[in-house]
């Protein structure tokens, strides 16, 4: 089979395309023919090193996938050959990744792509999708009606934050840094859309909120400053956090607990096959009814597994802003 894969980890020039044996599917995994994959930041950080992780050589980076089972292995429950299914938690924890014709996967990570749900979709929301899940509903427990704060309401997390709040009856208070994201957020249904270049974004929230405050901060930025979301949230309020790896803000530890205050943090793949499932079962869902959408910024072949690693770190590390949706990249 064709696959991007490093021998070593460094800038994305380490990345090369030719041809890997086809895996065979062990016991619990089926093989996916990869239709689509998409790229998120731990793609980066594990390709440069910055995340260490133990890595087989060659290793195939890359945690999200769609695709059709090719065969399944022994002990499969879930799954015969021919099912369309999509998934993500793969290059990760000396897993193989999904930048490649075929991916043996464990079942367990794998959930049934749905009739008109396009695999490219389907690869888009995936990591994005169940981490913004994950916050907002096992350990927000966001409720209808409650409002949610979310920075970055066109970004990978926070598209999914906004449109998933919406999508249970919940109201939108989310920034963006121009008039075309802006519009993008209001016909998802954000109630409140601040523009993060020019508005006062304290006293915008406090005036969207009638100053009650936020009952969800969701912070998708690598240096929160927690004063300010402290203020903002209303008395038992919840934050979570799911950036910033090397972030150590200072933080107002009297105002957090006297107002009654929870804060969650987490990384995706730290979570349960069962958590996850959950996930994607609304995941799921909500795309057959419309409900999520997955701006894609850029499709690459896989032939350009590298230039697409490129466009990726540029956005993420380097902040150049030359990207607006998902990197999808297509065998």
């Amino acid at each position: 089979m064709r696959a991007a894969f490093i021998e070593t980890t460094g800038s994305p020039d380490v990345i090369r395309v030719g041809e890997l044996p086809t895996p065979k599917p062990g016991q619990g995994e089926v093989l996916v023919r990869v239709a689509a994959s998409s790229l998120n930041p731990i793609d980066v950080y594990i390709r440069a090193g910055t995340v260490a992780m133990p890595l087989p050589k060659p290793f195939i980076p890359g945690c999200d996938l769609a695709g059709t089972v090719e065969a399944v292995g022994p002990g499969t429950r879930r799954f015969k050959a021919g099912d369309r299914v999509w998934g993500s938690n793969q290059g990760l924890l000396g897993r193989q990744g999904t930048l490649a014709e075929y991916a043996a996967v464990n079942e367990d990570w794998l959930y049934p792509t749905l009739p008109g749900v396009s695999d490219v979709q389907a690869a888009a929301a995936a990591l994005v999708g169940i981490t913004a899940h994950l916050g907002l509903f096992r350990d927000c427990k966001l409720q209808p009606g409650e409002t949610v704060f979310v920075n970055g309401g066109t970004g990978g997390v926070g598209s999914m934050v906004v449109q998933m709040t919406k999508a249970i009856g919940g109201k939108v208070v989310t920034t963006v840094g121009s008039a075309e994201k802006a519009e993008l957020c209001r016909r998802w249904g954000a109630d409140c859309v601040l523009d993060y270049k020019t508005d006062d974004i304290s006293a915008r929230v406090k005036e969207c909120t009638q100053g009650k405050g936020v009952n969800v901060w969701y912070e998708t930025q690598r240096e929160p400053d927690f004063f300010r979301s402290v203020e903002l949230l209303a008395p038992r309020g919840r934050m979570v956090i799911m950036a910033g790896r090397q972030a150590q803000p200072q933080f107002p530890v009297g105002p957090f607990y006297v107002k009654g205050l929870s804060l969650y943090g987490f990384a995706m793949f730290n979570a349960t096959p069962d958590e996850q499932r959950r996930a994607a079962a609304d995941i799921s869902r909500w795309l057959v009814e419309k409900k999520l959408d997955v701006p894609i910024g850029r499709t690459f072949p896989l032939d350009q597994a590298a230039a697409a690693h490129r466009l990726l770190e540029e956005n993420t590390l380097g902040k150049a802003g030359t990207l607006f949706g998902k990197i999808v990249v297509t065998p």
